[in-house]
């Protein structure tokens, strides 16, 4: 119908979603300074004509028609011109009621991944956890968080993403996001919240970063790595890097090892399955030379059931950085990480001629289903004499010299 047919106000739902449109864009009073707004194109939405503090007039849009009803849009027309009348800024009022409204509805991107992590807990170790959980902190809830996860475009996707990598260069970590951001929005899909995944197909227009493995030395400069891991002035951090070289265990799991895991008599060492990446119990033999390095760390009264507790909370073990701070400090950093070393003794064990098989077992590379649960406590004894004369090799490499240590600007 045209506008000029209009007899009665406010508007009727049947009133509006017949209005025409016209050559130019028009506003149709409802009342009490609430307008129709029509587009040439045909497409309606609502505006909120107020005065400002200063005494000039203003518009404020309330949203799209018939996506916002006009008992809708009156309702929030009222409250709006109330918060004028106290004196309050509309705009940022109709901000927060909306914010509290998603809130109060769990529709939020952040309110969604949060309910995802929590699946999660079971699955992922304590590291891994607190790593993912940080990167959506640190870059997605700030800027989608409070966002309704139904209206984030892929395009918006996109852009962040891409703006992430271009700004900071980090490829990885932006991939891994992206994998989380998918895996949080299937989760709202296969529990019947949307219909389709806004970040499905999204990988294949990122940049990839070139796959590296962990920074680590070659076999020629291992001689020079294990002196300085043996002269390294303070007691506990060397050695956990001489375990660390010894086991080639993952950093997080001998950071967070406590004491109730080792028996010291039978040379073993039991990671309980909660604190593995795959989450199934992995033994590690120990070799003699890790079996005094255990035994004279013991000596040192700690108070703490961690073998390497944090100085300002012995309840809680000790910080991620501490091990790459010390390589650091070797002059080692961009060369070797604490996760390198289980690249190193993976390589020079396949050169030596170990089997693989024992290989992989040691670095808890356990195949999925039954045969990964048939064969988690298989090859002990073979992987016992294979970290033997691994750790035996290390110490013939070692000799006494004196490293120098770089301070950390």
């Amino acid at each position: 119908m045209k506008r000029s047919e209009i007899k009665r106000r406010p508007l009727s739902d049947t009133v509006i979603a017949n209005l025409e449109a016209e050559l130019k864009e028009y506003r149709e009073l409802d009342g009490n300074g609430l307008y129709i707004r029509v587009k040439p194109d045909g497409n309606k939405s609502w505006q909120l004509r107020y005065k400002k503090p200063n005494g000039k007039w203003s518009w404020l849009g309330l949203g799209g028609y018939p996506e916002i009803s006009g008992q809708l849009a009156r309702k929030k027309g009222k409250e709006l011109l109330d918060d004028v009348s106290r004196g309050e800024n509309p705009i940022i009022t109709k901000q927060e009621r909306k914010l509290q409204e998603l809130e109060q509805n769990n529709a939020t991107f952040e309110i969604l991944a949060r309910e995802w992590l929590d699946t999660k807990v079971n699955t992922w170790v304590t590291d891994t956890m607190t790593r993912n959980k940080g990167a959506l902190e640190k870059h997605i809830f700030p800027i989608f968080g409070k966002r309704l996860y139904t209206t984030i475009k892929p395009i918006e996707w996109m852009n962040l993403l891409k703006g992430i990598q271009q700004s900071q260069g980090i490829y990885e970590q932006v991939n891994r996001v992206r994998a989380m951001c998918r895996d949080i929005y299937d989760f709202a899909k296969v529990t019947g919240r949307i219909d389709y995944n806004p970040l499905e197909g999204i990988q294949k227009y990122l940049e990839q970063g070139k796959k590296t493995n962990m920074a680590h030395v070659d076999e020629k400069e291992l001689p020079t790595l294990i002196r300085a891991i043996n002269n390294y002035p303070t007691m506990d951090v060397r050695m956990g890097l001489q375990l660390l070289a010894m086991l080639f265990c993952r950093p997080s799991e001998l950071r967070g090892a406590k004491w109730d895991e080792f028996d010291l008599e039978q040379g073993l060492w039991n990671i309980p399955e909660e604190r593995m990446k795959k989450r199934r119990e992995h033994v590690v033999p120990l070799p003699k030379q890790a079996i005094a390095i255990l035994t004279e760390l013991k000596t040192y009264e700690t108070n703490s059931e961690y073998l390497f507790p944090s100085r300002s909370d012995k309840s809680k073990p000790k910080s991620d950085t501490v091990f790459i701070m010390a390589l650091r400090r070797m002059g080692f950093e961009g060369r070797q990480t604490p996760h390198g070393f289980r690249h190193i003794a993976s390589t020079l064990l396949n050169n030596r001629g170990f089997d693989e098989r024992h290989i992989e077992a040691a670095l808890a590379h356990v195949k999925n289903g039954v045969a990964g649960v048939y064969n988690k406590a298989q090859y002990l004894q073979d992987r016992a004499n294979m970290m033997q004369w691994y750790a035996d090799h290390l110490e013939e490499i070692a000799d006494q010299s004196i490293i120098q240590f770089k301070k950390v600007k």
